[in-house]
């Protein structure tokens, strides 16, 4: 882990990440959160704060950008009286570990991929399901309209506030010493998943074995051969270095799980009503800076990879792939709410 810099304001994680290492990660978030609560005891609506933000990417990633973009809007729309504190490259651990942390109010916003808080919100988690998006505009149509309002909004009794949604862009699969063209040639290989039920049972799903690793252990795992693929997005694969021990990337795109910025519900409810708003409409304007640096990032990567010699299967058999999440659906489609919710994302144009 890297200190964060200046050595004010340390968030309580930190502190009790650094004096307590051999606790287990929902011992420390719980602790934090207490410690948090005691130390921000006095804090009421409108008192000026600086808000810990988490974010697993690097500085410069669009995620990261966009939050900062809204930080200085907030900044800006406040007087000063409140400023965002982004601690990005895992600085606060693994997604995982911020999703806990955010969930009892020691992180106050956290920029996360909904499959991993899926597992905690079941809304969160359809946005996950594979193959339910037909293209990034289809994505876009239900994220921006009242299907996302309604997700974001689903968060609350979970012990977060959803903000917005980022893009992700599509998720492939990409592997070390052969080309995947069909499930046959998925049989048998260690692929790495996010820490998700959902991906794992995806991942069985096809005919391959998933292995559970924190997003930034994946890259080790390849080089030592622990798992033989992985499946992200294009900049991901680029970004980490993915690229150069698996190179071979099939344009399977099986999901187009968006990223969320949720807020803690303990932080949210430190501020007015005024702020509330001022947060919320950073928040929805930080997401049009991301989608644009998103898609020049996206592009970029592309060139990278091909560049670098990276074999882009972009002719598979498709439907056995799409067939085979019949099992996968079938859990999410017994819950009537959930149910209806993947009907009105198909409907939508």
């Amino acid at each position: 882990m890297v200190r964060p810099q200046g050595g004010a304001n340390l968030s309580p994680a930190w502190s009790l990440r650094v004096r307590a290492p051999g606790l287990p990660v929902r011992a420390v978030a719980v602790l934090a959160a207490a410690l948090a609560a005691m130390l921000g005891a006095a804090v009421g609506p409108g008192v000026a704060r600086e808000f810990r933000v988490a974010d697993t990417q690097v500085e410069d990633y669009p995620t990261v950008q966009a939050v900062n973009h809204m930080g200085r809007l907030i900044e800006e729309q406040t007087g000063g009286r409140h400023r965002l504190r982004v601690f990005h490259s895992r600085q606060l651990g693994e997604e995982q570990d911020t999703i806990e942390q955010t969930r009892v109010g020691a992180i106050d916003l956290n920029r996360t991929n909904v499959a991993p808080i899926g597992a905690i919100v079941p809304a969160a988690n359809v946005l996950a399901l594979p193959f339910l998006f037909r293209s990034t505009a289809h994505l876009h149509t239900v994220l921006d309209g009242p299907i996302g309002d309604e997700i974001l909004a689903s968060f609350e009794p979970y012990g977060f506030i959803g903000l917005t949604f980022y893009d992700s862009g599509a998720r492939s699969i990409y592997t070390r010493n052969r080309e995947v063209r069909s499930l046959a040639d998925l049989k048998g290989l260690r692929i790495r998943v996010q820490q998700s039920d959902l991906m794992v049972a995806m991942i069985k799903a096809l005919g391959a074995t998933p292995v559970q690793l924190p997003y930034g252990q994946v890259e080790t795992g390849l080089t030592t051969g622990l798992i033989d693929g992985a499946e992200n997005n294009w900049p991901s694969y680029v970004t980490t270095g993915h690229y150069k021990v698996a190179p071979y990337y099939t344009l399977t795109e099986q999901t187009m799980s968006p990223e969320v910025l949720v807020m803690s519900l303990r932080a949210w409810q430190s501020l007015s009503d005024e702020d509330k708003a001022t947060f919320r409409s950073a928040a929805r304007a930080s997401n049009r800076i991301m989608r644009e640096q998103w898609n020049a990032l996206e592009e970029r990567s592309r060139q990278q990879a091909r560049a670098a010699g990276t074999t882009i299967i972009a002719t598979y058999d498709r439907a056995p792939f799409v067939e085979a999440m019949s099992g996968v659906y079938a859990g999410v489609m017994a819950n009537p709410l959930l149910r209806r919710l993947v009907e009105r994302i198909r409907e939508s144009e």
